[in-house]
């Protein structure tokens, strides 16, 4: 009886094992590694070169401001409408799974392809402009130049193309969350007066509060990792973000791969320290009480 004990212990150990050497393997060792050769410089001597040229670099601060206003206003704005469009869909209205269907189109668009598609519709003589010109909005011989704005004018482009993509995916979270709420739970909000909105903010939302934490905490991580869209309409530093930064500094500039490194271990502590946070906050870490 102890040997078949010990066998049915050791069980979800020789299952998990499996995934474990392969984060080994693929995550934990490639992510050792960037941190350790982030303090060496290229003769491989030991340095803090790397990163006072990164806290240096003028553009490593409008890179912090654009990746954390991008993350606030981004995330709030495609919270609010997901969450709108999963409380119309679950009413399974007729027509309702056509329009999920059809809003699920941009998720499934991977992020070159939204790039490119964006980039040459905003162009002078994209498809933007000729969709307004048959529309009689403008003259033939007028463009509309979109990528002509300001910094902000630009970060917010970058935001409402980034939200068309993104929405969908926070959609489906709380859709899921919402088709596992109980329908008595609701039917009895309606039963004891309460209106829409109450039975919403009351019911409805802490309910919800498990997908909410999981949809805002995958998008805050996502959204502070936003580069290639970027990079795609406007080129590198035209509107510097962190990963973009990360990015520049491998690709762009010969010599300063240990930087690129130094700076992905920056934008890895950022990540982690949001997340942390936003966990705290959102009481994650917390007993549930017995």
């Amino acid at each position: 009886m102890s040997t078949q004990r010990l066998e049915k212990r050791w069980i979800p150990y020789i299952l998990i094992a499996p995934t474990i050497i392969y984060y080994l393997i693929f995550w934990v060792r490639p992510v050792i590694t960037a941190i350790i050769y982030s303090f060496f410089d290229e003769s491989n001597i030991f340095t803090l070169n790397n990163y006072i040229t990164i806290f240096k670099d003028p553009y490593f601060k409008q890179a912090v401001f654009n990746t954390s206003f991008f993350v606030i206003v981004s995330v709030t704005l495609e919270f609010v409408i997901a969450l709108m469009l999963a409380l119309i869909i679950n009413k399974k209205f007729r027509g309702s799974q056509v329009l999920l269907s059809i809003a699920l189109i941009p998720m499934a668009l991977p992020a070159v392809a939204v790039g490119a598609m964006w980039s040459s519709g905003f162009a002078s003589y994209g498809w933007m402009n000729s969709i307004l010109y048959h529309l009689g909005i403008i003259d033939a011989n007028q463009k509309i130049v979109f990528l002509a704005g300001n910094d902000f004018q630009s970060l917010m482009l970058i935001i409402l193309i980034d939200a068309w993509q993104v929405i969908p995916f926070m959609m489906v979270i709380l859709l899921a969350g919402l088709q596992g709420i109980p329908k008595d739970s609701i039917e009895a909000g309606y039963i004891f007066g309460g209106t829409k909105f109450t039975v919403l903010r009351k019911i409805t939302i802490p309910m919800l509060k498990p997908s909410i934490q999981t949809a805002l905490i995958l998008r805050i991580i996502s959204a502070i990792q936003v580069w290639l869209i970027v990079v795609m309409i406007y080129g590198y530093r035209r509107i510097p973000v962190l990963l973009e930064e990360v990015v520049f500094y491998k690709e762009q500039i010969l010599g300063f791969y240990r930087v690129a490194l130094a700076y992905s271990v920056i934008v890895s502590v950022i990540v982690s320290i949001v997340s942390i946070i936003y966990l705290k906050v959102s009481g994650a870490f917390e007993k549930e009480e017995s």
